[in-house]
């Protein structure tokens, strides 16, 4: 499905002026999570998102083993043109990892761009997984940690983490907006669990928007 665009422009959330987007119409996202973790259901909220944006979306899972706790993959692509390839995505402009025991299991980070970003759900930092070598091709400032699962568990009373990660991944690319986002989560959820996946979303909106802001007054230090 493609929604005509009618406003925004993918641009980045780190005030660095450079536009998210691997072929210059499309951002290209992976997403990595386990089965029953919500990892498909993060990529279809994404493209509403999208859309809400007045922007052309699409998403989609892999065709891998779905099974509870196999590794799931699902892919999102956003642009301002109709978007017509529905290969997987191999060379993702960001990744968005859901499950930190993925770490070391699958190839996380194939094919992502060097100015590519990473999000992963996780309390630690990179450097405190042991990632610091593997991760030294791409921008310090655009690999994040939010504590998804936290947040989803103080917000939704569980623990499925793709809420929090949408909403950060709209604080760290600017690719789609927050409100669109929240206006994803009340399409799709009802009443107070709609408003509960708002406000997780929200809180690792502002965490990320927190993180981002350290890290460059740290830089300029």
């Amino acid at each position: 499905m493609n929604a005509k665009v009618e406003k925004g422009e993918l641009s980045t959330g780190t005030g660095d002026g450079h536009v998210v987007s691997s072929h210059g119409v499309h951002c290209q996202l992976r997403l990595h999570g386990r089965g029953g973790q919500g990892t498909v259901t993060g990529a279809e909220l994404l493209s509403v998102a999208a859309f809400e944006d007045g922007l052309y979306a699409q998403a989609f899972p892999s065709f891998g083993s779905e099974r509870m706790g196999a590794p799931v993959e699902a892919y999102c692509r956003i642009g301002r043109h109709v978007i017509r390839t529905r290969e997987p995505v191999s060379q993702p402009d960001v990744v968005i990892i859901q499950d930190p025991t993925l770490l070391g299991q699958v190839n996380l980070f194939g094919g992502l761009r060097p100015d590519g970003y990473v999000l992963l759900n996780s309390v630690e930092s990179f450097d405190e997984q042991g990632l610091a070598d593997q991760l030294a091709p791409f921008r310090r400032e655009r690999l994040l940690t939010v504590p998804a699962t936290e947040i989803a568990r103080e917000h939704l009373g569980r623990t499925t983490p793709n809420s929090a990660l949408l909403g950060g991944f709209a604080a760290m690319t600017g690719v789609v907006t927050l409100e669109a986002v929240c206006q994803a989560f009340r399409h799709r959820f009802a009443g107070a669990l709609g408003e509960a996946n708002v406000a997780a979303a929200t809180a690792a909106y502002e965490y990320v928007r927190h993180e981002t802001e350290e890290f460059h007054h740290a830089a300029s230090d």
